[in-house]
């Protein structure tokens, strides 16, 4: 079964992206390459780790990553060889599921959500925005959580520059706010 988000990419997108952006080839048309999710642990949620990497993977359906410190650094209260953080990249037809239920669901969860911002792209064509917590995902009942950790969503497509990328995603049904 085809995710909803990749028929609508193939279905309504691709036809708007020729009239918009004026290209013809569809193999130059821009695309979703990965969806990166990385979540930062402080020094003191690290009695909460295992909790936190079930929450991840609970919204995005994969296990993580953990990303362990290269080297210790007092001030930070970081040990070498410590867990600080743990990521996951999605590809294909689970990326396309998160990403649905990411703009269906998750942001519309977002207290006093206005849409997110037009101008976090990096300059070729991914875009990061940020969740604060991880109660807007419908998969994370809020009774049980201990901790609140927020996390880092990247996007990255084979765009050649922040307006194609833009314009794909706004077709994709990405909310931005009117900055």
């Amino acid at each position: 079964m085809i995710p909803r988000l990749k028929q609508k990419y193939i279905n309504e997108v691709i036809p708007k992206m020729k009239d918009t952006l004026g290209m013809t080839n569809r193999l130059r048309m821009p695309r979703l390459v990965k969806i990166v999710v990385n979540m930062g642990i402080a020094a003191s949620k690290q009695d909460a780790i295992s909790k936190l990497m079930g929450d991840l993977t609970k919204i995005t359906g994969q296990k993580p990553v953990s990303n362990k410190a290269r080297k210790s650094i007092s001030n930070f209260k970081v040990r070498e060889g410590m867990i600080v953080g743990a990521k996951v990249t999605l590809r294909g037809d689970r990326m396309y599921e998160f990403l649905d239920r990411l703009l269906s669901v998750a942001l519309p969860r977002i207290r006093d959500f206005r849409g997110v911002s037009p101008t976090a792209f990096d300059g070729r064509g991914s875009y990061t925005l940020g969740v604060k917590e991880q109660t807007v995902f419908p998969e994370i009942d809020p009774n049980t959580v201990t901790v609140t950790q927020g996390m880092d969503i990247t996007i990255v497509t084979t765009a050649r520059n922040n307006d194609e990328a833009r314009e794909m995603l706004k077709l994709l049904g990405m909310p931005f706010s009117g900055k």
